[in-house]
Formats: structure tokens, C-alpha cells, sequence
């Protein structure tokens, strides 16, 4: 079997520069001259997943086919490389720690004094090569969460010190990522920042092939020659990060310092083709030259942080693209809507989308909301919570249904029309133990979904406790909501639409995480096309 090759990827001085952006960007590029690629997400907190996290501490959670709740690099992973990701792309310190000492108990140790060294570091190396042993893989690239010096990220950098030593450096490459700051006052770039997170990264036995250099100014020959020599590397290995105008230039900016070339050359692989990124190359123009414009509300309760709808903002992007239509988001905050001022919120937009999330704060301004798009015939989607609220909006306005609600948020309503699932009843531990992952959906001949799938059978993923309640169908059917996607093994409701209205469409899965570059997710593209119509039609 051919060897697997491993990238690694840390970072320095602060956080937020960009890891997940350049490690999904060299995967492309690496895979779109050839070679099979995949990234991994090292996080450094204790936490055993991001599922119980607060979307305002870590942004969204991002969620696998196979039903990991994960960090939402791994989303960026999936948009470029268009490849689905598993449980084994995350792990977290705690995951770690879980596991070690679960075999502590187990009596594996023998008795043996359990250490970070050996016993931690040995399991994330083993954490690091499971997905080089399936053998799909030619190449794993992996990401360090945090910064080089944090406490937490210490033992990381030690596996990775002790896996370059048994692997040997021609089978591993090294990259850090470092700030080069620009001094207003002083009016230059300053490389004291990255001497320094270099040296520390040297202290703990890693020696950096490469240098990514976040900086707002070129850096220049001067400042690169300077950079390799402080830090010990060549010169053409420092590479500039110069910011972009969207992550999607990114890859070809990296193409342009030759970083997959650099790497490819370390790793002692052949160049083989060019990169191939036609398909990449399209995209980007029609995402910046666009023909038309819409204005589509983002209704939540988190957008004060737009990380919180990471994978719903990038969706729109990918299905503007594809209809060479710009999408402006316009963030709302739910709590802020009521009655008396929905009009005013809502009343410029091309149409709605209400976002998903968990508990009761800002459900009554989502479910306002909801219904003044509906009686206004203004392109609705909803997402999971939303399409919760969409069912219990129409309870209560069209049913007749007062009081009607979710038994999330009101366990004693005469009404549940949202309850919570049967498997979820004798649950009582929070992590991880919601509907996660891809399950199959069967879509109703002639509906809007089927339309915009163009098949009956799909798979979508899934993060909820609460579903639709059957006992009420017949009621809502007759009425003029249509259940259009049914999961044939529980019968759960997955979609719902109102077919006299242009576009209102509510899902029960997450369709945003499926959502690429280069196959943008076929409900945001038809709700988009919905939004240029309405729009049209106004004018």
C-alpha cells in the first residue's frame, strides 16, 4: 500500500488567522493536481464535542454524515474539497482524554502510571494516522486548533514533534502560520511577532518547513529574506497571506506562491498536472460579477456572531453563484421583532429566512415573522427551528390552534404540535445524544423539494430532539400545509410547504451542511431563484 503523507498545521501569535482557510486551500489545490486529500481538526479544549457549546463561544456546530457533532473548519473541508468528512476528522482534547482513561479502567495500562507522554501523546498519534490507515487517503493534511504556547495545545506539538522523528521528514512537512503586522504609527510590517512564535515552536523540538505570513501589506523580498533567516527555513518556503476579498481567493493565491508545489517538493511526490480549477475559476466570476441583486433576511437569535450561521451565509454564496445573483443578508435579530414593527423589519426583503437554533428565547419574533411573509406571499425558508415555528405559526393562525406550540418551549400547551421524539424520551445526557447525521427522505411527486432536487430519494442531516407531531396531518393537509418529505423508516416529517404560496418551504434537516463550491445545495438555489422572481415582480 502506498504511504500516506502528512501535512502539518499550527499556528502563532493570535488566533482567528486563517488555519481552517489555508489548510482547505492547499487540500484543493493538492487534490486538484491528483492526489486523493482530507484534513483533520485538532482541538485543543476539553470539551468531547463543540454539541453542547454555545453558538456565541464557538460558532456553529458543524455536523457528519455519520453523525459527529464537529468543529466548523470541517464545514470549510467540505465546501472546497467537495469530499464528506467523518468522526475521525475531529478530535478533541477531551475525546482524547476520554478515551485513555476509559482504557485506564479497562486495565490496558497494566497497572502503569498513566502519562501524558507516553499515553496521550501515543493516542493522538493514533488519532492523527486512522485516517491514513483506511487507505483512501495519499495525503493527510491536520490542523492544530490555538496558538503555539497555549498550555492546552502543548501535547499536540509534541505528538507532532515525536511523529516527524518516527515517520522521518521526508514523509511529514511542517507549516506555521504567523501574523506579520502592519505598524500604523511606524509605518511598516513588523517580524519580531513571527521570529518569536517560531522560536517557541522550535523550543517544543518542531522545526517549521513553511511559513504562511498573515499580513495586510506585501511582505516584499526584503522582509522575506529577513523572515527565513531569524527563522531557519529557505527563502522560497515564506509564504505571503496577503488578506483577500473572499476566502474562495485564497486557494489561487496560494497557487500563486507555489505553497502545494513547496509541500509536493518536501514530501518528495511528483508535480503531476497543473491544478485543475476550472470549475473553481467559474465560480469566483460569477460570484463577483453578478447580474442581479436580493435582499434576504437572516431572522435568529445568534447574529450577533455570523460564525453562529457559518454554513447557511456560505450556501447563500454558492447558490448566488450559481445564479449569478448577489445575496445580501440582512441580520435579524428575532427578539426585536413583534407585532407592531414586523412590517417594518421585513417589508424591503426578497425574502426570509428563519435560522435554526435550540430553547425559547426569540421564538415568538421568529413565528411573527413567519407570518407576515406568508400572508404577504414573500419567499419563506426554514431550517430546522424554523420550520418548527412555520408549523406552529400556521396552528396557530390558520388552525385556529391558540396556545399552540413546541413542548421545548411550553410543556403544558393544549397544542404540541412540535413534541419530542419517541427515541429521545428516556434520554437524559445532552452530548451527543440528539438525531445526528444523514437519514433518507422520500420527496412528494410534483412539490416544490422535488422540483429543486430533481429525485424523490435523498439524504440530508440532521441535528434535533423535537419533530413535527403526526396526530395533527390530517388537520394541516387539509388546510393547505403539505408534508412533501417523509423519512420512510420513522415516518418524520422532514419538509413542509405550502403549494398556493410562490416559495414556502420549511425543512427539518440541515441542508446547509451539505452545501459546496462546486454543488451548491438545490433548495437555497431555488429559494434564491424565488427571491429574484419576487423581486422581479415588484418592479
Amino acid at each position: 500500500m502506498e504511504k500516506t503523507k502528512y501535512i502539518f498545521v499550527t499556528g502563532g501569535v493570535t488566533s482567528s488567522l486563517g488555519k481552517g482557510i489555508i489548510s482547505a486551500s492547499l487540500a484543493k489545490l493538492l487534490q486538484a493536481r491528483g492526489y486523493t486529500v482530507t484534513i483533520q481538526k485538532l482541538d485543543p479544549y476539553i470539551n468531547v464535542d463543540p454539541g453542547t457549546l454555545n453558538p456565541y463561544e464557538h460558532g456553529e456546530c458543524y455536523v457528519t454524515n455519520d453523525g459527529a457533532e464537529t468543529d466548523l473548519d470541517l464545514g470549510h473541508y467540505e465546501r472546497f474539497l467537495n469530499v464528506p468528512t467523518s468522526q475521525a476528522n475531529n478530535v478533541t482534547t477531551g475525546k482524547i482524554y476520554q478515551h485513555v482513561i476509559e482504557q485506564e479502567r479497562q486495565g490496558a495500562f497494566l497497572g502503569k502510571t498513566v502519562q501524558v507522554i507516553p499515553h496521550i501523546t501515543d493516542e493522538i498519534k493514533r488519532r492523527i494516522k486512522l485516517l491514513g490507515e483506511t487507505g483512501e487517503f495519499q495525503i493527510i493534511i491536520t490542523e492544530v486548533g490555538g496558538t503555539v504556547g497555549d498550555i492546552e495545545s502543548l501535547p499536540y506539538i509534541e505528538a507532532i514533534r515525536q511523529m516527524r522523528w518516527e515517520l522521518g521528514t521526508d514523509d511529514t512537512v511542517s507549516i506555521h502560520l504567523t501574523l506579520v503586522p502592519y505598524l500604523k504609527a511606524a509605518g511598516e510590517l513588523k517580524t519580531k511577532p513571527t521570529q518569536h512564535s517560531v522560536k517557541m515552536l522550535l523550543e517544543s523540538g518542531v522545526q517549521p518547513d513553511i511559513l504562511v505570513c498573515r499580513t495586510e501589506h506585501s511582505l516584499g523580498d526584503d522582509l522575506r529574506k529577513k523572515i527565513a533567516l531569524f527563522c531557519n527555513i529557505n527563502r522560497n518556503a515564506v509564504v505571503e497571506s496577503i488578506d483577500m476579498e473572499t476566502i474562495y481567493d485564497v486557494p489561487l493565491k496560494m497557487l500563486r506562491e507555489k505553497l502545494d508545489r513547496l509541500c509536493l517538493t518536501k514530501l518528495h511526490l511528483p508535480l503531476k498536472n497543473e491544478p485543475d480549477l476550472e470549475i473553481w475559476k467559474e465560480f469566483l466570476f460569477k460570484h463577483k460579477n453578478p447580474k442581479q441583486e436580493v435582499r434576504i433576511g437572516l431572522v435568529g437569535k445568534y447574529v450577533e456572531l455570523p460564525d453562529a450561521y457559518k454554513s447557511i451565509i456560505e450556501s447563500f454564496i454558492h447558490a448566488g453563484a450559481d445564479r449569478e445573483t448577489k445575496v445580501k443578508l440582512q441580520y435579524i435579530h428575532s427578539e426585536t421583532i413583534t407585532a407592531d414593527n414586523v412590517a417594518l423589519k421585513l417589508d424591503n426583503l426578497d425574502g426570509v429566512l428563519v435560522a435554526p437554533g435550540f430553547g425559547d428565547r426569540g421564538i415568538e419574533g421568529k413565528i411573527e415573522a413567519i407570518k407576515y411573509v406568508r400572508e404577504n406571499n414573500i419567499p419563506f425558508f426554514g431550517i430546522c427551528l424554523g420550520m418548527q415555528c412555520a408549523v406552529i405559526e400556521f396552528a396557530r393562525n390558520v388552525l385556529g390552534m391558540k396556545g399552540a406550540h413546541s413542548s421545548e418551549m411550553n410543556s403544558r400547551t393544549k397544542y404540541p404540535v412540535i413534541d419530542l421524539m419517541d427515541s429521545q424520551k428516556k434520554i437524559t445526557k445532552k452530548g451527543g445524544t440528539m438525531r445526528l447525521g444523514a437519514y433518507a427522505c422520500d420527496l412528494t411527486k410534483g412539490s416544490k423539494a422535488a422540483a429543486a432536487y430533481g429525485k424523490l430519494h435523498i439524504s440530508e442531516r440532521h441535528r434535533h430532539r423535537y419533530e413535527f407531531n403526526n396526530k395533527y396531518t390530517e388537520e394541516y393537509i387539509n388546510a393547505g400545509m403539505n408534508f412533501t418529505g417523509i423519512n420512510p423508516e420513522s415516518g418524520l416529517v422532514e419538509i413542509v410547504e405550502i403549494p398556493k404560496h410562490p416559495f414556502f418551504v420549511g425543512v427539518q434537516f440541515h441542508p446547509e451542511l451539505k452545501s459546496t463550491v462546486e454543488n451548491p445545495h438545490p433548495i437555497f438555489i431555488k429559494f434564491v431563484k424565488a427571491a429574484v422572481d419576487y423581486r422581479q415582480k415588484l418592479n
